[in-house]
């Protein structure tokens, strides 16, 4: 799992989503104990040992200090049973919209992939306090990610590649949102509409997608597999 959060992170700027030695990473390891990312060190750097162990209470073991948003991290394991992986970056598209003050409304339908009709927009506080990690909390609620307003965002999934594949989501859908917004006023879809894709998203590449017209070669009208 080191191995693996090193690769993400280190992925994560590479592909352009994060720079510098800004954003975090934390992995649950179980209900009271996850493994964080350390505070300043580049990615590039950075090696498996490198990361802390951090309880929920904020307690910490490791060679280095854990990230400065700590808090945030401990929080949301707490509170978020389904958080299995914490990712928090600064990419370009989300954080200019962030920095406006807004989140992403249901312009685009894969706005869903977020766990609901809209990414919401946490206000400012300022980065590392207990402030923010209760705002970026409420912001999350009933949701996988989130803005921080002046800062970045926040994603939650059950690994830290499903994190980051996510947090390229997010980032692709305000970088549309801003494009969109540039050339008109987007619309957005209404919350029946977004009711019916995220319904869709809870099954979505699973056996279990409603789509009936679409069989398999051995299958019969019925669904039924041919004898």
């Amino acid at each position: 799992m080191r191995q693996r959060m090193v690769a993400a992170c280190r992925a994560m700027n590479t592909s352009g989503l994060n720079h510098g030695t800004s954003g975090n990473l934390s992995v649950r390891l179980d209900a009271r104990h996850c493994l964080i990312t350390p505070s300043g060190l580049a990615y590039d750097a950075m090696e498996p040992a490198d990361l802390a162990i951090l309880t929920e209470d904020g307690r910490w073991r490791g060679p280095l200090r854990p990230s400065s948003e700590w808090r945030f991290h401990a929080d949301i394991m707490r509170a978020r049973p389904d958080a299995g992986a914490i990712l928090h970056t600064h990419s370009r598209h989300a954080t200019a919209l962030a920095c406006l003050e807004e989140g992403i409304p249901a312009f685009h339908y894969m706005v869903a992939v977020a766990g609901g009709s809209s990414i919401r927009c946490a206000p400012y506080a300022r980065f590392g306090t207990k402030a923010l990690s209760e705002l970026a909390l409420a912001a999350l609620s009933g949701r996988k990610a989130c803005l921080l307003a002046h800062h970045g965002m926040i994603v939650i999934a059950a690994t830290p590649e499903k994190a980051l594949a996510l947090a390229r989501e997010v980032d692709e859908l305000a970088a549309v949102y801003l494009l969109a917004r540039a050339a008109g006023d987007p619309k957005t879809l209404d919350e029946d509409e977004m009711a019916g894709v995220l319904g869709l998203f809870a099954s979505y590449g699973t056996p279990d997608f409603p789509d009936r017209e679409l069989l398999r070669m051995d299958e019969g009208p019925s669904g039924k597999t041919k004898a």
